[in-house]
């Protein structure tokens, strides 16, 4: 199976693809896509898109996992986050690809074992489960890759019960 985690942003987007054979999990690819922070939203949200698109072209997943919203600093910044999901749910719906949705608390608890872990526990975790310790990944290619790990870890406890 291969899982492609997003941890979606207005400015940036990151994203992870592993494959999950068993109960091992293998890195496949990562990256972030950078929408210009001084753009406007509706150019932010075409790059987006565009570069969410080709991503999934090149790598063609079988499952697709976001992490899902539960706060924001303001309603502003929910109400932008919100436009952002949405052109993501559009591409993987467009392919027809199975969503899957987590909370934060649910990804740290998966991946690092506390829901209350910070961002750095979560990159060093994610690195030593993927066997990637020494490659270092950028914060939202961490937690992209954590939400993959973490729609992996949950589908397979499904297969098993």
């Amino acid at each position: 199976m291969i899982v492609l985690g997003i941890d979606p942003g207005s400015r940036i987007t990151g994203w992870g693809l592993l494959r999950r054979e068993a109960n091992q999990y293998h890195y496949l690819a990562s990256g972030a896509l950078r929408l210009g922070g001084s753009a406007p939203l509706s150019e932010r949200l075409l790059r987006l898109s565009r570069g969410l698109e080709a991503v999934l072209a090149e790598h063609t997943p079988d499952h697709c996992a976001i992490e899902r919203i539960f706060t924001a600093r303001n309603a502003h910044s929910a109400l932008v986050l919100g436009h952002a999901r949405g052109v993501i749910l559009c591409e993987i719906a467009k392919r027809g690809l199975p969503l899957h949705e987590y909370t934060p608390t649910q990804v740290k608890l998966a991946v690092v074992g506390g829901g209350r872990a910070d961002k750095s526990q979560v990159q060093q975790m994610v690195g030593m489960l993927l066997g990637r310790r020494n490659a270092a990944c950028q914060e939202d290619e961490a937690d992209a890759l954590a939400i993959a790990l973490t729609h992996a870890a949950a589908s397979r406890l499904e297969v098993a019960t």
